[in-house]
Protein backbone atom coordinates (compact mmCIF):
# COMPACT_ATOMS: atom_id res chain seq x y z
CA UNK A 1 0.00 0.00 0.00
CA UNK A 2 0.98 3.19 -0.57
CA UNK A 3 0.20 6.30 1.83
CA UNK A 4 0.21 10.07 1.78
CA UNK A 5 1.33 12.08 4.26
CA UNK A 6 1.87 15.67 5.06
CA UNK A 7 3.11 16.39 8.23
CA UNK A 8 1.18 19.17 10.80
CA UNK A 9 3.98 19.18 12.85
CA UNK A 10 8.08 18.04 13.04
CA UNK A 11 10.80 17.19 15.98
CA UNK A 12 14.34 18.52 16.41
CA UNK A 13 15.35 15.37 17.86
CA UNK A 14 14.82 11.61 16.77
CA UNK A 15 12.79 9.95 20.15
CA UNK A 16 10.49 7.59 20.93
CA UNK A 17 7.29 10.40 19.89
CA UNK A 18 3.92 9.69 19.40
CA UNK A 19 3.72 7.86 15.66
CA UNK A 20 2.48 10.43 13.36
CA UNK A 21 1.46 7.56 11.00
CA UNK A 22 1.21 3.49 11.24
CA UNK A 23 2.52 1.62 8.23
CA UNK A 24 2.72 -2.18 7.46
CA UNK A 25 5.78 -4.03 6.31
CA UNK A 26 6.31 -3.85 2.84
CA UNK A 27 4.48 -0.21 2.52
CA UNK A 28 5.18 3.10 0.81
CA UNK A 29 4.72 6.55 1.58
CA UNK A 30 5.23 9.42 0.02
CA UNK A 31 5.57 12.61 2.53
CA UNK A 32 6.99 16.11 2.78
CA UNK A 33 10.25 17.57 4.47
CA UNK A 34 10.82 21.46 5.28
CA UNK A 35 14.14 22.81 5.35
CA UNK A 36 16.59 22.38 7.89
CA UNK A 37 15.61 25.92 8.55
CA UNK A 38 12.11 25.16 9.36
CA UNK A 39 10.90 26.70 6.35
CA UNK A 40 8.12 24.87 3.72
CA UNK A 41 7.75 24.42 -0.07
CA UNK A 42 6.59 28.09 -0.23
CA UNK A 43 9.76 29.24 1.86
CA UNK A 44 7.66 30.24 4.74
CA UNK A 45 9.00 29.46 8.11
CA UNK A 46 6.45 26.71 9.59
CA UNK A 47 8.93 25.19 12.63
CA UNK A 48 11.83 25.82 14.77
CA UNK A 49 15.28 25.76 12.91
CA UNK A 50 17.26 22.66 13.69
CA UNK A 51 16.58 19.78 10.88
CA UNK A 52 12.83 19.43 11.66
CA UNK A 53 12.18 15.75 11.40
CA UNK A 54 8.85 14.84 8.97
CA UNK A 55 7.26 11.34 11.18
CA UNK A 56 7.91 9.19 13.47
CA UNK A 57 6.58 6.56 11.08
CA UNK A 58 5.34 3.05 13.07
CA UNK A 59 6.26 0.00 11.05
CA UNK A 60 4.10 -2.60 12.22
CA UNK A 61 6.00 -5.62 13.25
CA UNK A 62 8.90 -4.14 14.02
CA UNK A 63 10.38 -4.50 17.79
CA UNK A 64 13.82 -4.39 18.89
CA UNK A 65 16.29 -7.33 18.14
CA UNK A 66 15.04 -6.43 14.32
CA UNK A 67 16.68 -4.45 11.54
CA UNK A 68 14.24 -1.81 9.41
CA UNK A 69 14.94 -1.45 6.04
CA UNK A 70 14.04 1.51 4.59
CA UNK A 71 14.59 2.19 0.26
CA UNK A 72 14.64 5.60 -0.74
CA UNK A 73 12.51 5.50 -3.74
CA UNK A 74 12.74 8.95 -4.61
CA UNK A 75 13.99 12.73 -2.85
CA UNK A 76 12.20 15.94 -5.30
CA UNK A 77 13.01 19.27 -3.97
CA UNK A 78 9.77 21.26 -4.40
CA UNK A 79 10.67 24.71 -4.32
CA UNK A 80 13.10 27.25 -6.54
CA UNK A 81 15.52 28.60 -3.97
CA UNK A 82 18.09 26.44 -1.73
CA UNK A 83 20.20 28.12 0.78
CA UNK A 84 24.01 27.66 2.06
CA UNK A 85 26.75 29.35 4.19
CA UNK A 86 29.71 30.66 2.54
CA UNK A 87 32.38 29.83 4.74
CA UNK A 88 34.44 26.89 5.56
CA UNK A 89 34.02 25.71 8.87
CA UNK A 90 36.72 26.24 11.54
CA UNK A 91 36.91 22.95 12.74
CA UNK A 92 38.63 21.60 9.51
CA UNK A 93 40.75 24.57 8.93
CA UNK A 94 44.61 25.02 10.66
CA UNK A 95 43.66 26.84 13.65
CA UNK A 96 46.28 29.93 12.64
CA UNK A 97 44.16 30.00 9.66
CA UNK A 98 40.51 30.15 10.95
CA UNK A 99 41.11 34.00 11.66
CA UNK A 100 42.14 34.71 7.66
CA UNK A 101 38.49 33.67 6.99
CA UNK A 102 35.86 35.72 6.68
CA UNK A 103 32.34 35.40 8.83
CA UNK A 104 29.97 32.99 6.95
CA UNK A 105 26.70 34.38 4.89
CA UNK A 106 23.45 33.00 4.05
CA UNK A 107 23.80 32.43 0.04
CA UNK A 108 20.95 31.43 -2.06
CA UNK A 109 20.71 29.07 -5.01
CA UNK A 110 18.41 29.12 -7.99
CA UNK A 111 17.35 25.23 -7.83
CA UNK A 112 15.39 24.54 -11.32
CA UNK A 113 13.71 20.84 -10.64
CA UNK A 114 13.17 20.10 -14.61
CA UNK A 115 16.63 21.25 -15.90
CA UNK A 116 17.93 19.14 -12.62
CA UNK A 117 20.14 22.02 -11.71
CA UNK A 118 21.06 24.39 -8.68
CA UNK A 119 23.36 27.53 -9.97
CA UNK A 120 24.34 30.29 -6.94
CA UNK A 121 22.32 33.36 -7.17
CA UNK A 122 24.28 36.30 -8.17
CA UNK A 123 21.97 38.87 -5.78
CA UNK A 124 23.45 35.99 -2.66
CA UNK A 125 23.97 36.86 0.06
CA UNK A 126 20.42 36.94 1.66
CA UNK A 127 19.60 39.80 3.70
CA UNK A 128 17.28 36.99 6.16
CA UNK A 129 16.36 33.33 5.72
CA UNK A 130 12.85 33.98 6.61
CA UNK A 131 12.24 36.61 4.41
CA UNK A 132 13.09 36.26 0.74
CA UNK A 133 14.05 39.60 -0.33
CA UNK A 134 17.84 39.02 -1.62
CA UNK A 135 20.01 42.17 -1.95
CA UNK A 136 23.05 42.61 -4.20
CA UNK A 137 26.31 41.30 -3.23
CA UNK A 138 28.74 43.96 -3.50
CA UNK A 139 31.07 42.45 -0.54
CA UNK A 140 32.49 39.03 -2.21
CA UNK A 141 32.83 38.42 -6.39
CA UNK A 142 30.17 35.98 -6.78
CA UNK A 143 31.47 33.72 -9.96
CA UNK A 144 29.20 31.68 -12.04
CA UNK A 145 28.47 28.38 -10.21
CA UNK A 146 25.54 25.47 -11.59
CA UNK A 147 25.68 22.20 -10.23
CA UNK A 148 23.46 19.03 -11.42
CA UNK A 149 21.02 18.11 -8.44
CA UNK A 150 22.33 15.03 -6.77
CA UNK A 151 19.29 15.42 -3.61
CA UNK A 152 20.08 13.53 -0.85
CA UNK A 153 18.72 12.69 2.58
CA UNK A 154 20.93 14.04 5.58
CA UNK A 155 19.05 13.49 8.71
CA UNK A 156 17.03 10.21 8.70
CA UNK A 157 16.76 7.39 11.32
CA UNK A 158 14.80 5.73 14.10
CA UNK A 159 14.10 6.09 17.62
CA UNK A 160 17.10 5.89 19.51
CA UNK A 161 17.86 2.82 22.57
CA UNK A 162 16.95 3.21 26.06
CA UNK A 163 13.58 5.85 25.37
CA UNK A 164 16.14 8.26 23.87
CA UNK A 165 15.26 11.54 22.41
CA UNK A 166 18.88 12.57 20.42
CA UNK A 167 19.08 16.13 18.77
CA UNK A 168 18.84 16.26 14.98
CA UNK A 169 21.73 18.00 15.15
CA UNK A 170 23.70 14.68 15.54
CA UNK A 171 24.35 11.23 15.07
CA UNK A 172 24.57 7.34 16.62
CA UNK A 173 23.59 3.80 15.84
CA UNK A 174 20.16 5.23 15.65
CA UNK A 175 21.27 7.07 12.55
CA UNK A 176 20.41 10.71 12.50
CA UNK A 177 22.69 13.80 11.18
CA UNK A 178 24.88 12.00 9.14
CA UNK A 179 24.94 14.01 6.24
CA UNK A 180 26.64 11.66 3.85
CA UNK A 181 25.60 12.47 0.41
CA UNK A 182 25.41 8.33 -0.75
CA UNK A 183 22.10 8.50 0.65
CA UNK A 184 20.28 8.91 -2.19
CA UNK A 185 17.15 7.48 -4.76
CA UNK A 186 17.85 3.93 -5.04
CA UNK A 187 20.00 3.37 -1.80
CA UNK A 188 18.19 0.83 0.70
CA UNK A 189 19.23 1.84 4.31
CA UNK A 190 18.94 -0.40 7.47
CA UNK A 191 18.51 0.68 10.92
CA UNK A 192 19.16 -0.97 14.42
CA UNK A 193 15.23 -1.51 15.59
CA UNK A 194 15.27 -0.31 19.54
CA UNK A 195 11.65 0.88 19.65
CA UNK A 196 8.30 -0.85 19.47
CA UNK A 197 7.67 0.27 15.36
CA UNK A 198 10.73 1.23 14.80
CA UNK A 199 9.75 5.38 14.74
CA UNK A 200 11.11 5.99 11.52
CA UNK A 201 11.76 9.72 11.09
CA UNK A 202 13.06 11.83 7.92
CA UNK A 203 14.23 14.93 6.81
CA UNK A 204 16.81 17.97 6.14
CA UNK A 205 17.15 17.05 2.36
CA UNK A 206 19.82 18.42 0.19
CA UNK A 207 19.47 19.35 -2.91
CA UNK A 208 23.34 19.31 -3.84
CA UNK A 209 26.47 18.62 -0.92
CA UNK A 210 29.88 17.97 -1.24
CA UNK A 211 31.90 15.37 1.24
CA UNK A 212 31.50 16.49 4.92
CA UNK A 213 28.59 19.43 4.71
CA UNK A 214 32.41 21.65 5.75
CA UNK A 215 29.86 24.90 5.27
CA UNK A 216 27.73 23.46 8.40
CA UNK A 217 25.13 23.01 5.26
CA UNK A 218 23.94 21.45 2.02
CA UNK A 219 21.76 23.42 -0.39
CA UNK A 220 18.96 23.18 1.82
CA UNK A 221 16.27 22.69 0.66
CA UNK A 222 12.15 21.23 1.07
CA UNK A 223 11.25 18.43 -0.78
CA UNK A 224 8.57 15.27 -1.85
CA UNK A 225 10.04 12.10 -0.23
CA UNK A 226 8.61 8.64 -1.44
CA UNK A 227 10.04 5.24 0.83
CA UNK A 228 9.48 1.98 1.00
CA UNK A 229 9.90 -0.09 4.61
CA UNK A 230 10.69 -3.91 5.12
CA UNK A 231 11.39 -5.53 8.54
CA UNK A 232 14.29 -7.91 8.68
CA UNK A 233 12.63 -10.04 11.91
CA UNK A 234 15.15 -11.17 14.37
CA UNK A 235 18.28 -9.86 12.49
CA UNK A 236 20.43 -7.20 14.74
CA UNK A 237 22.86 -5.17 13.72
CA UNK A 238 25.27 -2.52 15.24
CA UNK A 239 25.45 0.60 12.51
CA UNK A 240 23.08 1.79 10.17
CA UNK A 241 23.96 -0.15 6.77
CA UNK A 242 23.01 1.33 2.91
CA UNK A 243 23.25 -0.53 -0.15
CA UNK A 244 23.06 -0.11 -3.95
CA UNK A 245 23.54 -2.20 -6.96
CA UNK A 246 26.83 -1.49 -7.16
CA UNK A 247 27.90 -1.17 -3.43
CA UNK A 248 27.63 -2.02 0.46
CA UNK A 249 28.31 0.05 3.33
CA UNK A 250 28.59 0.31 6.65
CA UNK A 251 28.36 4.18 8.73
CA UNK A 252 29.97 5.10 11.88
CA UNK A 253 29.49 7.98 13.99
CA UNK A 254 31.26 8.99 16.49
CA UNK A 255 33.90 11.69 17.84
CA UNK A 256 37.15 11.55 16.94
CA UNK A 257 37.30 10.92 13.44
CA UNK A 258 39.48 7.44 13.70
CA UNK A 259 36.45 6.10 16.35
CA UNK A 260 33.73 6.56 13.42
CA UNK A 261 36.56 4.30 11.33
CA UNK A 262 36.43 1.99 13.58
CA UNK A 263 32.91 1.38 14.26
CA UNK A 264 32.37 1.79 10.29
CA UNK A 265 35.17 -1.35 9.65
CA UNK A 266 34.25 -3.61 12.56
CA UNK A 267 30.35 -3.12 11.63
CA UNK A 268 31.45 -4.11 7.71
CA UNK A 269 33.49 -6.88 9.01
CA UNK A 270 30.66 -8.37 11.19
CA UNK A 271 28.56 -8.16 8.07
CA UNK A 272 30.74 -9.57 5.47
CA UNK A 273 31.18 -13.02 7.87
CA UNK A 274 27.59 -12.79 8.97
CA UNK A 275 25.98 -12.64 6.02
CA UNK A 276 28.20 -13.27 3.23
CA UNK A 277 30.34 -16.23 5.44
CA UNK A 278 33.60 -15.20 4.91
CA UNK A 279 36.29 -15.84 7.23
CA UNK A 280 38.23 -12.79 9.13
CA UNK A 281 41.31 -13.36 6.97
CA UNK A 282 39.43 -13.71 3.60
CA UNK A 283 37.27 -10.31 4.69
CA UNK A 284 40.19 -8.75 5.63
CA UNK A 285 42.14 -9.12 2.31
CA UNK A 286 39.05 -7.56 0.66
CA UNK A 287 39.09 -4.75 2.79
CA UNK A 288 43.02 -4.23 2.73
CA UNK A 289 42.76 -3.92 -1.01
CA UNK A 290 39.46 -2.98 -2.10
CA UNK A 291 37.82 -0.83 1.04
CA UNK A 292 36.46 2.93 0.25
CA UNK A 293 35.95 5.43 2.73
CA UNK A 294 33.94 8.23 2.54
CA UNK A 295 33.54 11.81 4.57
CA UNK A 296 30.21 12.17 5.64
CA UNK A 297 29.75 14.78 8.01
CA UNK A 298 32.54 16.77 9.77
CA UNK A 299 30.78 19.50 11.10
CA UNK A 300 28.53 18.44 13.54
CA UNK A 301 29.30 17.01 17.27
CA UNK A 302 29.50 12.99 16.05
CA UNK A 303 31.57 12.53 12.99
CA UNK A 304 30.50 10.52 10.27
CA UNK A 305 32.66 7.82 8.31
CA UNK A 306 31.34 5.06 5.90
CA UNK A 307 33.03 2.14 4.92
CA UNK A 308 31.97 1.17 1.38
CA UNK A 309 32.61 -2.11 -0.78
CA UNK A 310 32.24 -3.11 -4.19
CA UNK A 311 29.54 -5.94 -5.17
CA UNK A 312 32.10 -7.10 -7.25
CA UNK A 313 34.67 -7.99 -5.16
CA UNK A 314 31.96 -10.12 -2.69
CA UNK A 315 30.49 -13.62 -2.83
CA UNK A 316 26.69 -13.75 -3.13
CA UNK A 317 25.23 -13.68 0.13
CA UNK A 318 24.38 -16.61 2.08
CA UNK A 319 20.79 -15.83 1.77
Amino acid sequence: MIHRFRPTRYYNTLGWHEPALRVNDGDSVITTTIDAFGNDEHDKSVWQRGNPMSGPFYVVGANPGDTLAVRIDKIKPNRPTGYTFNAVAANVLDPDYVREMPKGELVAWDVDVAKKTATLSTESPVTSHKSSKRKPNSSVNLQALTLPLTPMLGCFGVAPERQQAISTATSGTHGGNMDYNGWVAGVTAYFPVFAEGGLFHLGDVHAVQGDGEIVGTGIEISAEVQFSVRVIKGKTIGWPRGENRDYIWTVGNARPLDQCVQHATTEMLRWLRGDYGLSAQHASNILGQCVKYDLGNIFDPAYTMVCRVARKFLPLPKS
